[in-house]
């Protein structure tokens, strides 16, 4: 899921634009991605176009206008708490690793 949660909150065209034209179509008229479902639909044509995946949208009428404001200026997908923690974590910048001491030609740790 958190692959799904990528490219559903932060995959865009060229554009700019949301990539997935469903999602756009409900993000503009000020829809909230709410779930994603991994088996949400299993019938054959959803296993072939989306591998049964299958997203639900919540249109609540307080935030329907922020929400299409938001998209419409700047493609920011308003999401359910629950979809933006399985985005996927980033990677952790690891510690600096230091070269190995040097060795002295000549030096009796040589021997």
């Amino acid at each position: 899921l958190p692959l799904a949660a990528q490219y559903f909150l932060e995959s865009r065209t060229a554009s700019g634009k949301v990539i997935d034209p469903v999602a756009r179509f409900h993000l503009g008229n000020g829809a909230r991605l709410e779930r994603i479902d991994l088996f949400g639909d299993l019938s054959p044509r959803a296993l072939r176009q989306a591998h049964g995946l299958m997203v639900n949208y919540r249109y609540k009428l307080d935030d329907i206008e922020k929400n299409h404001e938001l998209f419409a200026a700047r493609n920011d997908v308003a999401a359910a708490p629950a979809v933006r923690r399985l985005l996927p974590k980033p990677a952790k910048p690891s510690a600096p690793r230091l070269p190995a001491p040097a060795q002295v030609i000549g030096d009796k740790r040589d021997t």
